[in-house]
């Protein structure tokens, strides 16, 4: 055993005296687990703290500080850029969902301040009898996804269209720095202030917001609440080319109407419906009736999706989907009204609307998405790129995948795309990879039991996995030469490689101040790699 491990390993034995075992393990596959995510497996951490408030949060951070010890802070887990797990020995995981309480909803100030382990989805069902929410309201793993891990790595999807990403509904942030100094940001940052305003002097939270979790432990974090739309409503439009239905997206992005557009092309459409089969679930149904204002509607709406089934989906071809909220029902059909017209100018056909109704409707569903129908393996890597480079990005990734395909098909990897939109800025494409490949503890856990016992076992398969590595490293590529930005950097994406050196130096710069030993989440950004 290391120095260096030896020094962490004793830390975890003092603070599970200190705390109590049921906050710290020292247990090996608790460890294992932690250490890594949907895509990759990092160094074995020396310990697990799961702290449940913040004085705790603050006594475990002092404590590494101290000892030197390096703490990644961990939220749901879903990370599939080795956001969070260790790269070196000597590392404890700072597990924070047990950090999941809702501290305050203030209606009065239009603001909610939450611990960082709260996850979207408990967010939006205790708003929801409020009829408020936040802006941006989650991503669509938000079942299990914190708060603090998403404007860490920053996300999108809920409400992105209009809002834009996670860290834009954020007001204030309280984090923990490196050796347990607290640091709350905006408004908040005031004697007695309180955490209604992000901007007062130089934007403080925004250094928090996609920082990977590397400036800093979040403990706290105020969104900006508005009202519940009182009235939406959905398209879904199928195009015969990729090309169609990206000029068609990047167009009615620039229209600024839709808090939702996203689409996928025919392969992931059949994984998605194959796997989810969300038009065949009851639940999901009774959800859509439940979703609607009145009783009538609901009925009509629920009647809608059962009558249609799936079948419209059997040939589908690239699927565009939106959804559109306002105050009035009739500035909704309005708009609606101008996204069918940017459809059908890019010769899109009008479809059930199924897809969007019942996503709407079911907001945070399962997480059988991080496994493949039959229990194959599951990654995605994602760029953003400015809205007039969308539809080549798009083509030049599927050239890329061709110039593969003898690779692809020989071990037997499926790849697919989701795009989204972010504002009226950002084209968001994010190619996905299917593939025969062994099931890891993560994904037991994630996806649960009564679900893996009805999926296949793959057996390892590097050669698949180390293809499936080269292809991502060639949509980074291709993402690069467009001018792409990333959410969940991790350890994945290009960050320090890509930006100027002045760029780097002065980030170099707030990391030395804000953790001076390089102690939380080194590695992450391209900071305090390891040697």
């Amino acid at each position: 055993m290391s120095t260096i491990e030896s020094v962490a390993r004793e830390l975890g034995q003092v603070l599970q005296q200190q705390l109590g075992n049921e906050k710290i393990s020292l247990d090996l596959s608790v460890r294992e687990l932690m250490s890594q995510d949907i895509w990759a497996k990092g160094e074995t951490a020396s310990f697990v703290a799961k702290p449940n408030n913040l004085d705790e949060l603050q006594t475990i951070v002092k404590a590494a500080y101290e000892r030197g010890v390096p703490l990644n802070p961990r939220g749901g887990g879903m990370s599939y850029t080795k956001a969070y797990i260790p790269d070196r020995e000597g590392v404890g995981i700072l597990d924070t969902s047990h950090l999941n309480e809702i501290i305050e909803i203030n209606t009065e100030n239009m603001y909610v301040t939450v611990q960082a382990g709260v996850t979207w989805n408990k967010l939006h069902q205790t708003l929801k009898p409020l009829k408020v929410r936040t802006p941006f309201w989650g991503p669509l793993s938000g079942l299990t996804s914190t708060i603090g891990g998403g404007i860490s790595q920053n996300n999108a999807f809920f409400g992105s269209g209009k809002y834009g990403t996670s860290g834009e509904s954020v007001l204030s942030i309280t984090t923990v720095l490196s050796d347990g100094t607290i640091i709350k940001t905006g408004s908040a940052g005031n004697r007695d202030g309180k955490p209604f305003y992000r901007y007062y002097g130089p934007d403080l939270t925004g250094l928090f917001c996609g920082d990977a979790g590397t400036l800093g432990v979040k403990a706290e974090i105020t969104l900006r609440l508005i009202p519940m739309p009182k009235s939406e409503d959905w398209a879904s439009f199928e195009f015969k080319t990729r090309d169609e239905c990206a000029l068609a997206m990047r167009d009615m992005i620039r229209k600024d109407i839709a808090c939702e557009i996203f689409g996928f092309d025919p392969n992931l459409t059949k994984v998605r419906m194959a796997r989810a089969s969300i038009l065949a679930d009851a639940k999901a149904l009774a959800n859509v009736a439940k979703s609607q204002r009145s009783f009538l509607k609901g009925l009509k709406e629920g009647a809608k999706v059962a009558l249609a089934g799936r079948g419209f989906m059997d040939e589908a071809d690239f699927t565009l989907h939106v959804v559109v909220e306002s105050r009035s029902m009739r500035g909704v059909k309005d708009d609606i009204a101008e996204l069918k017209t940017i459809a059908a100018k890019h010769n899109g056909k009008e479809i059930e609307n199924s897809i969007p109704k019942i996503i709407r409707a079911n907001p945070f569903g399962p997480m059988t998405s991080i496994l493949g129908p039959t229990g194959e393996r599951w990654t995605p890597i994602h760029g953003i790129v400015p809205v007039s480079e969308g539809p080549a990005t798009w083509s030049e990734l599927v050239d890329t995948f061709e110039d593969m395909r003898e690779e692809l098909d020989h071990h037997d990897i499926l790849t697919g795309y989701l795009v989204t939109s972010l504002s009226t800025t950002g084209f968001l494409i994010e190619p996905v990879f299917i593939w025969p490949e062994e099931i890891w503890p993560i994904h037991e856990q994630t996806v649960g039991a009564d679900i893996i016992k009805k999926l296949d076992r793959h057996p390892p398969s590097p050669e698949a996995t180390a293809t499936v590595e080269r292809a991502r490293e060639r949509v980074l590529d291709v993402f690069s030469k467009h001018s792409a930005v990333h959410f969940q950097i991790g350890r994945t994406y290009r960050y320090s490689e890509e930006r100027d050196n002045e760029v780097m130096a002065f980030l170099e710069g707030i990391k030395k101040i804000a953790d001076d030993k390089s102690l939380i989440n080194p590695g992450a950004l391209g900071l305090s790699k390891s040697k």
